[in-house]
């Protein structure tokens, strides 16, 4: 008798990376993990870590946290960090902030760190992290204020204030990367694990 695939937790609160799996037809529920994001941010920043560290240690972080409640489980955590020339982008508060991450990102490259981490047991089984590159064309004020009307509050549930898969992408000029990657998931990567795991048919 084949052994019952384990169960698949998805350790964060991300409605995207909840469509990206659910689309994929993998069976899973998800939870948020209880990780003060900012300050561990803050301190890794401190200690000299780059931000493909730092998007590493919060995937794993957050994965680990859902494993103590559920040894058996496989548990899915991954991060995300932006940088441009080398400054750290989180979540706009407000539509404010939003307009001048904006402003500061407008005709400039930057990098997506992203990072999805697997455990079990307490245990890390596997990671891999991405750092796609976005180049935003040169924009004006009075676009940046329509295209914020336009998405109104999405622009403070991601970094940079924009989600690619909508109205965002009339910001870029050039894109390079996965694009499940860019929208916070390296997915394919994951779903290869998955199926060597036997928690997907291969």
């Amino acid at each position: 008798m084949a052994a019952e695939a384990p169960v698949l937790v998805l350790a964060s609160a991300s409605a995207v990376r909840r469509r990206l799996l659910s689309a994929a037809g993998i069976v899973f529920h998800a939870e948020a993990a209880a990780v003060d994001e900012a300050a561990v941010k803050e301190s890794l920043k401190a200690e000299g870590a780059t931000a493909g560290q730092a998007a590493e240690t919060l995937a794993e972080l957050k994965a680990q946290r859902l494993s103590s409640k559920d040894p058996g489980a496989l548990v899915i955590g991954a991060d995300q960090i932006l940088t441009c020339n080398e400054v750290w982008f989180d979540k706009p508060p407000d539509r404010g902030h939003a307009a001048a991450h904006l402003r500061a990102l407008t005709g400039k490259t930057h990098q997506l760190h992203t990072a999805v981490c697997v455990v079990r047991g307490g245990a890390r089984l596997w990671h891999h992290n991405a750092a796609p590159s976005l180049t935003m064309r040169s924009l004006s004020d009075a676009f940046i204020a329509a295209y914020l009307e336009t998405v109104g509050k999405d622009a403070l549930s991601s970094v940079g204030a924009y989600q690619l898969e909508g109205p965002g992408a009339q910001l870029f000029a050039a894109v390079e990367g996965d694009y499940f990657t860019i929208l916070g998931l390296p997915l394919l990567p994951l779903l290869d694990f998955l199926r060597a795991n036997r928690v997907l048919p291969a």
